[in-house]
């Protein structure tokens, strides 16, 4: 979610060509794989709020909240060197459903043959005047074009309408959104552009999450949240949290039963001497070694003007609960995902 204030960054776009550490290197291992070496962050550029998917293509495609203008998109084949290609809207067709609005916190997907953008729309501090739209395209890359919006605050009833999720699972689509005034889930129609007639808002975690995404391993649903303050530089006090439960709609606990409804959580990244403000992070996404690795943001405190920095992390699972070493971003040279190409 943004919570950082919007700037325009066009001035810095020749400079993105090439925006990952040198220290990030290709690197063979068995198999045939390509493993890359890298040092967080791996985009050493304010990009909040990562959403990253891996597109029919092989690529990987990352999106992110506007403090570059119009949504950024990223391009890489290992997590680990980006480069950005492009954004998803431009000022001519970027959606204005309501006037004024940044477009925060983006969620990609790949539904029914179309790479489906959902965005928030909303203005700081405005937390009845903001609300979730959606846009297509044929290519990771864009073009996106912008479908109108899904849901508006007042008109659904659930205040800041923000920090959206796509799950699907049986055929069945759904919207799962809230920032600090509880978690919320909606049914889609097939195609994932509308609320499915006859469904309504159903709140599924108390009042102290944003950012949430929901992954479901094994016979657990799980749902990650960030909690705290993300947008006062080194003084952010937003961490990246999680529960779990049986059902997609809950009651998603803590490891000793205490609900989410009454803001519950175990947390799972914390601030660090490296790094504050570790929060709202991607999904979870598998490399082909079957290793299991987050992305998120954070400001490096070496380097705080930069905003909100893309990390990477790997997640080992301890009795069906993700954990991340220490519990802290990693700050030192690590082996990064591995894949065929």
């Amino acid at each position: 979610m943004n919570r950082y204030k919007f700037v325009l960054l066009i001035v810095l776009l020749g400079s993105l060509w090439g925006c990952s550490s040198s220290k990030n290197e290709d690197t063979p291992i068995f198999g045939g794989a390509v493993s890359s070496r890298y040092t967080n962050p791996v985009i050493k550029l304010s990009t909040p709020d990562p959403t990253v998917i891996r597109a029919r293509d092989g690529l990987f495609y990352a999106y992110s909240t506007e403090d570059t203008h119009n949504i950024p998109i990223y391009q890489s084949k290992d997590m680990v060197n980006w480069t950005q290609v492009g954004t998803a809207f431009t000022n001519d067709t970027r959606p204005s459903f309501l006037s004024g609005g940044a477009l925060w916190a983006p969620d990609i997907r790949y539904i029914n043959g179309k790479y489906v953008l959902y965005y928030s729309l909303s203005k700081w501090g405005e937390i009845n005047n903001n609300g979730i739209g959606v846009a297509t395209s044929l290519k990771p890359g864009g073009p996106f074009i912008d479908q109108g919006s899904l849901l508006i605050s007042k008109n659904i009833g659930v205040l800041n309408s923000i920090d959206q999720c796509f799950f699907e699972e049986d055929g069945h689509k759904y919207l799962i959104w809230g920032s600090f005034q509880g978690i919320y889930c909606v049914e889609l129609t097939d195609n994932g552009l509308k609320i499915k007639s006859g469904s309504t808002p159903m709140k599924i975690a108390g009042k102290a999450f944003e950012g949430t995404y929901i992954y479901k391993r094994n016979n657990y649903y799980y749902m990650f949240a960030s909690v705290g303050s993300c947008c006062e530089g080194l003084n952010s006090t937003y961490r990246t949290v999680v529960g779990r439960s049986t059902s997609l709609f809950g009651p998603y606990v803590d490891k000793a039963g205490n609900s989410m409804m009454d803001n519950a959580y175990e947390v799972l990244i914390a601030g660090s001497d490296a790094f504050k403000g570790t929060g709202h992070n991607s999904g979870i996404i598998t490399d082909d070694k079957g290793a299991d690795w987050i992305m998120y943001h954070a400001f490096p405190v070496g380097d705080p003007d930069a905003g909100r920095c893309l990390m990477l992390d790997p997640v080992v699972w301890v009795e069906d609960w993700p954990t991340v070493k220490d519990g802290i971003p990693s700050s030192s040279p690590m082996q990064g995902p591995s894949f065929n190409n």
